[in-house]
C-alpha cells in the first residue's frame, strides 16, 4: 500500500514548477510506483494561456476549483472549465488552456510520468525524462 499526502509531497521534489510560470504540479503517483498511470494535483495560475500537445501521453483532467477554458486546435471549439468539469485528451489533442481564475486540477497520465517532466517546445512531455 502506498499512502501520500498532497501537503507532504508538495514539500519534496515531487512538486515541479513550470519554467514559464504557468503552473505547478505535485506528482503524487509516478512511474516508479508501478500502477500504470501517474496522478498529479496541478495548479494553473490565473492568467495562464499556453499551448500543449501531449504527443506521447493521454491525459484526463478534472477541475476541482477555479475557472478557465480549453480550446481544441483541431476544430477551434472552446469549452468552459469550472469545478466538476472533466476533459479528456484521448487523441493526443493539441490544445490551449486558459485560466481566468487559479485552477486546481486532478490529472491522470498514461503512460505514467517519471516526475521531472516539463513541457518541451511543442507542449509535450518527453517519454524518457529523468526520474526524481
Amino acid at each position: 500500500m502506498i499512502v501520500r499526502t498532497l501537503a507532504g509531497a508538495s514539500e519534496t521534489n515531487r512538486k515541479i514548477v513550470s519554467p514559464d510560470g504557468n503552473w505547478d504540479s505535485t506528482r503524487l503517483l509516478l512511474k516508479e510506483d508501478n500502477m500504470g498511470f501517474s496522478f498529479h494535483i496541478t495548479t494553473i495560475y490565473k492568467g495562464a494561456d499556453f499551448q500543449m500537445h501531449y504527443q506521447n501521453h493521454l491525459e484526463s483532467v478534472y477541475c476541482m476549483s477555479g475557472r478557465g477554458e480549453v480550446e481544441s486546435l483541431e476544430d477551434g471549439s472552446i469549452h468552459p472549465i469550472e469545478p466538476g468539469t472533466l476533459y479528456i485528451l484521448d487523441k493526443h489533442d493539441k490544445h490551449i488552456l486558459r485560466a481566468t481564475e487559479e485552477m486546481k486540477m486532478a490529472c491522470v497520465f498514461n503512460p505514467p510520468l517519471n516526475g521531472k517532466e516539463v513541457h518541451n517546445k511543442e507542449g509535450a512531455y518527453e517519454l524518457d525524462a529523468d526520474t526524481i
